[in-house]
């Protein structure tokens, strides 16, 4: 997770939130953490790549633990047009577009007492 400031300063972006995702951990004895959501504005035409995991597979958690939120990939065109990304893909950006991605939350540990 690079820090904002460096986006900024090597990339022609502007990171418009950076914050935790939360209720995206898994639920159980121990609960899994909760991921980010970070906005990326994009202030010239790029062509944007992307390796993230867990975006069709859950998280699991382990010994009963709940699963954690999958992952979510999309640009918001400047048109307000909605473009969902695979978990490893690559896409073409213009200035005005936003790049959305809220990571995976953990999977928990332990199931509950009386669950």
């Amino acid at each position: 997770m690079t820090d904002p400031e460096v986006l900024e300063w090597r990339f022609p972006v502007r990171v418009d939130s950076f914050s935790i995702r939360r209720g995206s951990g898994g639920k159980g004895l121990y609960d899994g953490g909760d991921g980010i959501v970070r906005e990326v504005t994009f202030l010239e035409d790029m062509t944007m790549t992307l390796l993230t995991s867990h975006r069709r597979t859950d998280p699991y958690g382990l010994a009963g633990g709940g699963a954690g939120a999958r992952g979510h990939n999309y640009v918001r065109r400047k048109n307000g047009r909605i473009d969902e990304l695979a978990g490893n893909d690559e896409t073409e950006v213009s200035p005005g577009d936003t790049f959305i991605m809220e990571t995976p939350g953990g999977g928990a540990y332990g199931a509950k007492p009386g669950t």
